[in-house]
């Protein structure tokens, strides 16, 4: 598949915007471009084209895409309900609420089965596909069933991008743990690690760079500094909403900051090496 995915070193940091960002970039590239995300726990939710409730996320990275949302983007949709259990949502289709233990045992199969029937769509439909996980691939405890992040990378064979967020502090360690906890298979799919929600002077955090690029062997392929007030509705938060000026397009406002900060040609040519 002509695809890239992102993934984290934690939960929140940034993974959905950076996805945003790509599906703007690579649709000013000319490309058709698709979002995706197997599965998606959030209360969040928006209706696909057909009618079908699926992420909010996937939603607005279909509108940055500029695509229209269909359901094949998020194909599982997870809405917590309270008292440790969540409605479970495939393609639009609701069943019972039900708890995270029970749900790893009843659903897997019939998730590898939706999720691999929405890569072959999408990959047919579209030039390329950018996938966003869920969480950390560091997760161990998780990794025999998981179908979130790697092996949903294997299922797509695509490259990664690991995202960091500095913001909260202990950056360089959680992109070094993360990577020492992936099978070497998997590290070997990370072509690139982007730094989010930096504050202050770059230039004094080459040292760090550095040390990341020397210890890793993967390439920084960019520092994105903290955004204010974007105005695109984060995935799964109740923090208060960012309002953006008005009379500008979001996407593209948001797209042009996180192009400035990275490299975007070295992350081209990843997608073209990908897809050769």
């Amino acid at each position: 598949m002509n695809g890239i995915m992102v993934m984290g070193t934690a939960s929140d940091v940034g993974k959905t915007m950076i996805c945003t960002a790509l599906c703007r970039l690579f649709s000013d590239e000319g490309m058709r471009v698709a979002p995706f995300k197997s599965q998606n726990m959030s209360r969040f939710s928006a209706k696909a084209v057909n009618g079908e409730e699926m992420s909010r996320a996937q939603y607005l990275q279909a509108e940055a895409a500029r695509t229209t949302p269909i359901i094949e983007m998020n194909p599982i949709l997870i809405k917590p309900v309270g008292g440790m259990k969540s409605d479970v949502r495939f393609f639009g289709e609701a069943f019972n609420a039900i708890d995270g233990f029970a749900y790893r045992e009843q659903f897997f199969t019939k998730a590898i089965d939706a999720i691999r029937s929405s890569l072959d769509y999408l990959s047919k439909n579209f030039d390329v596909v950018v996938i966003e996980g869920a969480g950390s691939p560091a997760e161990v405890n998780l990794n025999d069933r998981e179908i979130v992040n790697m092996r949903v990378a294997d299922m797509a064979d695509v490259p990664v991008f690991l995202v960091a967020d500095i913001d909260r502090g202990g950056a360089i360690a959680s992109i070094v743990g993360t990577l020492q906890l992936m099978e070497p298979k998997h590290r070997a799919r990370v072509k690139g690690i982007l730094i989010n929600k930096f504050h202050g002077d770059v230039t004094l955090f080459k040292e760090g760079i550095d040390f990341i690029e020397t210890y890793t062997g993967i390439r920084v392929a960019g520092i994105i500094p903290h955004m204010m007030n974007h105005g695109i509705e984060e995935e799964d938060a109740d923090r208060p909403q960012q309002n953006a000026p008005t009379g500008i397009d979001i996407y593209d406002e948001w797209a042009k900051h996180v192009k400035a900060h990275i490299d975007w040609p070295y992350v081209l040519s990843v997608i073209k090496e990908a897809g050769q």
